[in-house]
């Protein structure tokens, strides 16, 4: 059975964040809330949480998994960004987007788009999420939840806590979150693509 934790919105107490993040370490796989709408979430490496996300989610090796970072600086370390799309995404964040972009060798390879070699990375501006990340030291290897089947993400955690008992080990939950999953920017390509629509205005890129 999952555990549940009901965190403080404003200010997540100190205790709870720190035993997530030590599950986490700890091969633990959580759904937890953040400015576009819930997530599951594992750490870089977990190859089980990596399966378990897919399996959730019925997804196939196509599907870009995103780096949730705490900061523009620990973000670099994975994607490679020249100065004209540095500037566009620094601008952008933190927010309710997902960047694609060439991975640098500290992403491991099952994370990675087989052909495309690129991964998505965020900067959320959500309280509970930043003080996970803080709190973790490394970014959080995630993807939206949203179920197969289902046309809108799941938003309330005593819901999920219902529905994915016994397929994940946590869930967050510090009240409302988003209803949107974020705006999907592609930059890999040469061309700036708006692969999704969602929670971040996609006036910028336009």
């Amino acid at each position: 059975m999952a555990k549940y934790f009901d965190v403080h919105p404003e200010n997540p107490q100190r205790r709870t964040i720190t035993t997530v993040a030590d599950s986490i370490r700890s091969g633990a796989l959580i759904a937890y809330p953040t400015d576009s709408c819930y997530a599951l979430g594992c750490q870089l490496g977990n190859r089980d949480g990596i399966a378990r996300i897919r399996s959730i989610r019925n997804l196939d090796d196509r599907h870009h998994f995103t780096l949730v970072c705490q900061t523009f600086a620990q973000l670099g370390e994975f994607v490679h960004i020249d100065n004209d799309v540095f500037r566009a995404i620094k601008a952008a964040t933190p927010g309710s987007y997902t960047f694609i972009l060439p991975a640098t060798k500290e992403v491991p390879r099952q994370l990675l788009h087989p052909k495309k070699k690129t991964v998505g990375v965020r900067i959320p501006d959500h309280v509970i999420t930043q003080a996970l990340l803080s709190e973790l030291g490394e970014p959080l290897l995630s993807s939206t939840l949203l179920l197969p089947g289902e046309e809108a993400p799941m938003t309330q955690g005593w819901e999920i806590k219902e529905r994915l008992d016994h397929s994940v080990d946590a869930v967050l939950d510090s009240g409302d979150c988003g209803t949107e999953p974020t705006t999907v920017i592609d930059f890999s390509g040469g061309d700036i693509e708006i692969v999704r629509r969602g929670a971040g205005d996609t006036t910028r890129f336009e």
